[in-house]
């Protein structure tokens, strides 16, 4: 039987090249397991998985009745990221720092570099290759400078969020009684739905709030009413800066299914142009199908100081609305994970309020703020600047386990070829597919990916590739790919 020394003697004395072929029947058995679950994954990327595995750990726990529960943090991923080197992992002759070589500087420059040339990038281009093990950048280039992120600002709007609230809290949507009305109030979940919603998985649903208002209505002995509805909690302009766009609704904190118009639940879609009115018209139609007549158009109003509670729903854990946001680039719990922040923090929930509460919860979290401007949570603001290196410092504090908030930070990520925004990318024969993990950015010349990947010596690796002014989306966003593919090939010593 071997020994500890034994294996890893063997490991350094194997050739790169056999390395890379273990690791690649490694890579197609999880492949295959990936296109097992296929099923699964057509019914929401973000309930398949570790991640189920990790909810339904944490379900075991009390029950926890309210919005914060600080004694039941979401569960660490720490084993699954142990096993790749990650920090916390325990010494095997497969992980560990002394058996997995570590990359160098010299070895990715010598396979980033000729990438960086693409003529497909823009003018401006940055990258930054931090080893997760030791928490150092091994390779950057422009790492420091702030440009247009996209979308991959969401990894700092999530953190933002994650840590301001904690993993467990849920967003409160609660129907009062307030002088002569009944009052919804919003509390700013998007994800509220008036769908079919089954199961303890679903998005609040606005048909339950319905059933219980009803039944709090009629033991009062109250058979009509008027509807008002609350948008009071956040302030400021509803319209995102870029104007009506089939990306995502006016910011309100009260809608229904984001405010679609379709049956869609992510991407693009025909979007309301009052989805706080509508929510309120559509629970006053279901409030009538149950018996309980409302007289009149809901009206918008304040609930009051003193209003009398009667029903209440709360979203999904905010991890699972992390995670959401973060596989489907979902630009309205975006926004409105900013705008919780905002609430969190004692600032206005309002675009600006939220950029402030946003930047300062980065920088309490000890991550590299210099320079960066935060205009909003989504990234569809070119206003919005950051660095390589900030994206980056994100994703190793959210794989580190002193961070275990973090973590739906790594769980929501993309799985590339096979979910979420990179569903559709990395053909079957590329290294990256199945193993490369990132969250995408595109806006017209803005290509950025920011994620993580285990090299060809077992290394966890997190990056961060950006670039601006390209005129070829579809070829800078394959010479991304490429780069992050070639971390995935890489033995880069």
């Amino acid at each position: 039987m071997w020994h500890r020394s034994g294996l890893r003697d063997r490991w350094q004395r194997t050739p790169p090249q056999q390395r890379r072929t273990w690791r690649l029947v490694a890579v197609s058995g999880t492949v295959g397991l990936a296109v097992a679950a296929g099923s699964v994954l057509a019914a929401g990327p973000w309930d398949t998985g570790q991640r189920t595995a990790e909810r339904a750990r944490a379900a075991r726990g009390p029950d926890p009745g309210g919005e914060r529960h600080p004694k039941n943090p979401a569960p660490s991923a720490s084993p699954v990221l142990a096993a790749l080197g990650a920090p916390g992992a325990v010494p095997s002759p497969d992980s560990g720092e002394d058996a997995v070589p570590p990359p160098t500087g010299g070895g990715l420059a010598d396979a980033l570099e000729p990438l960086l040339d693409d003529p497909a990038l823009g003018g401006e281009r940055s990258a930054s290759v931090v080893d997760v093990t030791t928490g150092q950048q091994v390779f950057g280039t422009g790492a420091k400078g702030a440009v247009v992120p996209a979308s991959t600002i969401k990894l700092a709007t999530g953190a933002a969020a994650l840590s301001a609230l904690g993993p467990d809290y849920r967003i409160k949507t609660t129907v009062v009684r307030s002088g002569d009305r009944v009052v919804l109030v919003g509390g700013g979940d998007p994800t509220l739905t008036a769908r079919d919603a089954k199961g303890d998985e679903a998005p609040a649903s606005l048909r339950r709030l319905a059933d219980d208002t009803a039944r709090a209505l009629q033991k009062r002995g109250t058979e009509s009413i008027r509807l008002g509805y609350d948008t009071s909690l956040y302030s400021g302009p509803e319209l995102h800066p870029i104007g009506p766009n089939e990306n995502i609704s006016p910011v309100t904190a009260l809608m229904a299914d984001e405010g679609r118009l379709d049956d869609s639940d992510h991407g693009p879609a025909a979007r309301s142009e009052d989805p706080a009115a509508d929510a309120a018209g559509a629970f006053a139609e279901m409030l009538r199908d149950r018996g309980v007549e409302v007289t009149g158009e809901p009206k918008s109003q304040t609930a009051g100081k003193r209003p009398q509670p009667l029903a209440t729903v709360r979203s999904q854990p905010l991890s699972a609305l992390v995670e959401r946001m973060l596989t489907n680039s979902d630009n309205d719990i975006a926004e409105a994970l900013a705008r919780q922040t905002a609430v969190a923090s004692g600032e206005t929930a309002s675009f600006g309020g939220a950029a402030k509460a946003v930047t300062a919860r980065l920088k309490k979290l000890g991550l590299p703020v210099s320079g960066a401007r935060i205009a909003d949570g989504s990234g569809l603001d070119r206003d919005d600047r950051v660095s390589a290196a900030l994206l980056a410092r994100v994703l190793v504090q959210a794989s580190d386990i002193g961070h275990p908030e973090l973590r739906p930070l790594l769980t929501g990520l993309p799985v590339a070829g096979f979910s979420g925004t990179l569903r559709t990318r990395y053909d079957a024969d590329t290294v990256g597919r199945g193993v490369v993990r990132a969250k995408t950015g595109t806006l017209t010349g803005v290509n950025t990916l920011a994620g993580s990947v285990v090299d060809a010596d077992g290394r966890l690796l997190v990056f961060a590739f950006m670039t601006n002014g390209t005129t070829d989306p579809t070829g800078a966003q394959r010479a991304l790919d490429t780069m992050a593919s070639a971390l995935a090939n890489c033995g880069c010593r």
